[in-house]
């Protein structure tokens, strides 16, 4: 994207706000890790509120989990339209007939 600074000078700017405001991370463990990391496995966190590593309940000797980062901290398409793929608007059977709410009507 293309962002116009003061004094004339442009920039491109890599990634949009909206992609920044939505990133989030999962915490990626490996089979011998600690219990905390085991129950945070599929939780995706926004990653400016993500817990720090090593988990504050760590046992582990040595720890080994890491962030996988997702450009959105929805897992799956949750609108309709991302669903099924339509990018039109849904077709809805017309309610409006008959008489109006006025005596005229």
């Amino acid at each position: 994207m293309l962002i116009d600074k003061p004094g004339g000078k442009r920039t491109t700017e890599r990634k949009s706000t909206a992609r920044r405001n939505w990133h989030a991370v999962t915490i990626v463990s490996t089979s011998h890790a600690c219990a905390a990391a085991h129950a945070l496995a599929d939780k995706r966190f926004l990653s400016s509120e993500a817990p720090k590593l090593p988990l504050r309940d760590c046992d582990a000797a040595r720890c080994e989990c890491r962030y996988r980062h997702h450009e959105d901290r929805r897992a799956g398409a949750r609108r309709q339209n991302e669903i099924n793929g339509s990018g039109g608007r849904r077709i809805v059977a017309e309610r409006r007939g008959g008489r109006g709410r006025r005596d005229s009507d």
